[in-house]
């Protein structure tokens, strides 16, 4: 905490390793909450201090003034430039007064909102009078209907004349950098966000579940009175409006969304009296839960008191007033603002949730995995099949409303038709036919942006400009519309529309239709069959982010061509590989950064790449790391270098296939399942490693063997199952403790980098033993990771005389071991035995990446015998400890 608060007071970047049990959480939520309440009561203490000697100055001078202005005005103009002493007082005291008067100004907006949320606070009966005028039950329902009856409809047609005014573009003029207005807030709603952003925390972890746990100890801390709290998530997650929810995909919801928050600004910009005389159709939805003076009351209640996620859904629901704008809205007063990596990390969705980050300060959680993160972020990929649909319906939406669209718009349009038609040409296939027919021969290349530019022949294109456009015009959104409106149908929805119309409408269905029916999932992929339907219905969206992806410099990023045995199966990918320029306005604009982590190493390619590649200096980087709270004795790590048939260990991909490496594998669980009590989790390099072995030990009896000490279990690869797996592992190892019998607990067979390799808590019985098949070296054949190492061999300096990309590869590996270990201790009472299965463990240079809490007690066994030896002795002596012997 002292650390913390040094590193926050000084405006540095700090790199924080605490292991996890070690209190973590909660040494950042006091550390850093200490140093937000000493730090605005200085800035209180020094703007009292000047506002008290402005005001002693005015009265001082106040008799003087008219004398001195009398003075003033007796001397003679043609001699004032000889004494400019009166000119420099007099801006000198004007700059004193325009400062007093910033900081009264400033004074009384923090009086007045410390009183609304204090009122807030205590006076309950204003608190719900609010959430009653919030509520309008009558109008909610009668909303909600509306919205209800429009989804319904959707897709079912409508006259021309009717629904599809919203589906032309407006007129587009011009190409200025002028910021646009905000399309998703009303005036009311823009000035409120305008409103002026305290000195604030934003803190930020991996999922969503690691924020509820972080709010969760806040509520439990000595601040939970007092700090104003607010948790920013995604629609999917906070999204009250069930008609909305229930479209599934994050897409769709977010389309949705945004739709009828439009339609909510358009019903307020275009009152009924003033719009022009037609026939009128349905009213278009506007969500019941979007209303300004519900937003705001569920705004004051988010900052009284401190919720997570879920909690500020269930205000939102209680208020009848959405979660996701409310609490947008609640940014500028928050003291504390907890958020998804994803929110702060990518600049577009920074920018459009309001989030400012100027001589703010960042806390990113969980942060082991922060560069790989934001290159995630960053990237982006689009297959044939997206591009051939997204140029499909461009050229019908071009096509029907051509004499609607002005000369501008359509100039962009075919700029935007010629730039798939580039990327199309690319893949080795041509636009307008059906990508599932062309046959292409599989091929992968690897380019810069621009020579992938000149091989698209997009070179000539202004991608800046189609850009702008993009986001000036919402073709993206219009497009969506305009598919979803004639998805499926086959006809046109107005019976006099004519043949030739007909045949455009049928052409899009029918080649949706063609998409879709091609890419055939398995039932228990319904999830991932929603997403794909999702990005065919409107990849313009996913064609927007690979055109912004092409902006970045030419040597911070590369483009995978990947050509299959069909156009449809090919892909273009942009790889980002200097994630430093996207986190360099970080560290610009926010006063300090922590990058705080349980496992951290190793931490040299990390300031590299992602700090000093970002233009940081060193003297700015703070770094901290400390051991583990448990006591020596209660850890025992040991790296095996052969089993006990004296087969050496060694798992390289030449060796690790052979029967002789896979059996000597199978003995080594076998004995430590003999002695180990409770849970052994055994992790893979990879999945289909894994399944080689447990094939190979099934026909070789191994797997019986196990069977009769521990009931086995498997990671599963679908996310939506390992809940219940863990569940009924916890409860085999509960079971076989109260009831001793043949079975002495459980094994679960994981994956390093799998669903249980991270955030997975093996605490205690569940997690006596940890064996580490192998090393998880990556690819090295794969080109995203060759490239990745070229790059870094020519941008960045040898450390200890090896290369860079040589050290990316050994640091990749050594970060999914380390997060892979760390599952096991969990708080100071714990204790548990990590075997490494590997000689190439022993070599000093891999042994220096590992845990600072494990390193100084590892042994190197380089036979069975004695390693197993210390196994069985060290659970035979925590045995005796809990029977108090």
């Amino acid at each position: 905490m002292e650390a913390l608060y040094r590193t926050l007071d000084e405006g540095k970047v700090g790199i924080f390793e605490s292991p996890t049990g070690t209190g973590k959480s909660l040494s950042l939520i006091c550390g850093a909450l200490t140093w937000l309440r000493d730090h605005q009561e200085r800035k209180r203490r020094e703007a009292a201090r000047l506002l008290e000697a402005r005001a002693a100055s005015s009265n001082g001078s106040g008799g003087q003034g008219d004398a001195g202005q009398g003075s003033s005005s007796s001397v003679d103009p043609s001699s004032s430039s000889s004494e400019p002493d009166w000119i420099t007082d007099f801006v000198q005291k004007k700059a004193e007064k325009d400062l007093a008067d910033k900081l009264w100004e400033e004074e009384m907006k923090r009086k007045r909102r410390e009183e609304r949320v204090e009122m807030m606070r205590r006076n309950v009966q204003l608190k719900y009078a609010l959430k009653r005028k919030s509520g309008e039950d009558d109008e909610a329902a009668r909303l909600l209907q509306l919205s209800k009856d429009s989804l319904e409809e959707a897709g079912q047609g409508a006259e021309l004349e009717v629904g599809e005014e919203e589906l032309i573009l407006a007129e587009y003029e011009s190409d200025d950098e002028a910021k646009p207005r905000s399309r998703f807030c009303d005036e009311e709603d823009e000035d409120d966000l305008e409103e002026e952003h305290v000195m604030k925390i934003y803190y930020c972890s991996r999922t969503h579940s690691q924020l509820a746990q972080f709010v969760h100890e806040v509520q439990k801390s000595p601040f939970a009175g007092d700090v104003s709290l607010v948790s920013l998530g995604s629609r999917q997650n906070l999204c009250i409006n069930e008609e909305v929810r229930r479209l599934g995909s994050v897409q769709l919801i977010n389309d949705r969304c945004t739709e009828m928050q439009k339609n909510k600004h358009e019903k307020r910009e275009k009152p009924a009296e003033e719009e022009p005389k037609r026939r009128r159709g349905a009213a278009k939805a506007v969500c019941p839960f979007s209303k300004h003076e519900g937003l705001l009351a569920l705004r004051d209640e988010a900052l009284v008191t401190v919720r997570d996620i879920e909690q500020l859904v269930a205000l939102g629901k209680e208020t009848k007033a959405c979660p996701y704008y409310g609490g947008r809205m609640a940014i500028p007063a928050a003291q504390l603002v907890v958020l998804p990596y994803q929110t702060l990390l990518h600049e577009g969705t920074r920018r459009a949730s309001g989030i400012r980050l100027k001589d703010q300060v960042v806390i990113i959680d969980e942060a082991h995995n922060l560069t790989d993160t934001i290159t995630c972020i960053y990237s982006s990929e689009l297959t044939g099949s997206q591009i051939c649909c997204a140029h499909s319906q461009l050229s019908q939406y071009m096509e029907r409303y051509r004499k609607r669209l002005k000369a501008k718009n359509l100039m962009y349009i075919k700029q935007i038709l010629f730039v798939l038609e580039g990327l199309v040409h690319v893949l080795g296939g041509k636009a307008g036919l059906n990508p599932q027919s062309q046959v292409t021969e599989p091929e992968t290349k690897l380019m810069t942006i621009n020579n992938f530019l000149f091989s698209a022949k997009i070179d000539n294109i202004n991608l800046f400009k189609v850009l702008r456009y993009f986001e000036k015009s919402l073709l993206s959104r219009k497009l969506y519309g305009f598919v979803e409106r004639y998805q499926g149908t086959g006809v046109s929805i107005n019976t006099s529309t004519s043949n030739k119309e007909n045949r455009r409408t049928e052409g899009l269905s029918r080649f949706l239709e063609t998409l879709q029916s091609g890419q055939q999932l398995q039932p228990d992929q319904k999830v991932a069959e929603e997403e794909k339907r999702s990005s065919l219905s409107s990849p313009m969206m996913q064609v927007e982010g690979f055109l912004f992806a092409l902006t970045n410099a030419n040597k911070d990023g590369r483009v995978v061509v990947q050509k299959q045995g069909t156009l449809a199966q090919g892909s273009v990918k942009f790889l980002l590989l200097n994630p430093a320029v996207h986190f360099a306005p970080v560290l610009k604009d926010c006063r300090a950064v922590i990058i705080a982590g349980g496992t951290m190493q190793p931490v040299a390619d990390f300031k590299e790449q992602l700090l000093l590649s970002a233009g940081l200096s060193a003297d700015r980087i703070a770094e901290f790391s400390c051991g583990h709270v448990i006591p020596p004795e209660n850890i025992l790590p040991i790296v095996l270098c052969s089993g006990p048939s004296g087969q050496e260990l060694d798992f390289t991909f030449q060796n690790r296939d052979s029967p002789q490496m896979m059996d000597e594998t199978g003995r080594i669980l076998s004995n430590l399942c003999n002695v180990v009590p409770g849970g052994v989790v055994c992790f893979f390099p990879s999945y289909e490693y894994e399944r080689r072995v447990l094939a190979h030990w099934e026909s070789g009896g191994v797997l019986t063997r196990l069977a009769a000490k521990k009931k086995i279990f498997q990671e599963p690869k679908k996310a939506s199952q390992v809940e219940q797996v863990l569940t009924e592992y916890s409860r085999c190892i509960q079971r076989c403790s109260q009831f001793p019998g043949s079975l002495t607990g459980a094994l679960l067979l994981s994956v390093v980098g799998g669903k249980m390799s991270e955030g997975i808590n093996f605490s205690d019985d569940l997690g006596r033993c940890v064996v580490m098949v192998g090393m998880p070296y990556p690819n090295i054949m794969s080109p995203e990771l060759q490239e990745k190492m070229a790059y870094l061999d020519k941008n960045m300096p040898r450390v200890g005389g090896r290369s860079p990309g040589s050290a990316l590869v050994e640091n990749l590996c050594m970060k999914a071991v380390n997060q892979s270990i760390g599952r096991a201790i969990r708080h100071r009472g714990d204790y548990a035995c990590i075997v490494l299965l590997d000689r190439r463990y022993s070599r000093p240079a891999t042994l220096q990446k590992l845990p600072e809490w494990i390193r100084g007690s590892t042994q190197v066994q380089p036979s069975f015998g004695p390693a197993f030896s210390h196994i069985r002795k060290f659970f035979l002596e925590k045995r005796k400890q809990q029977n108090g012997v």
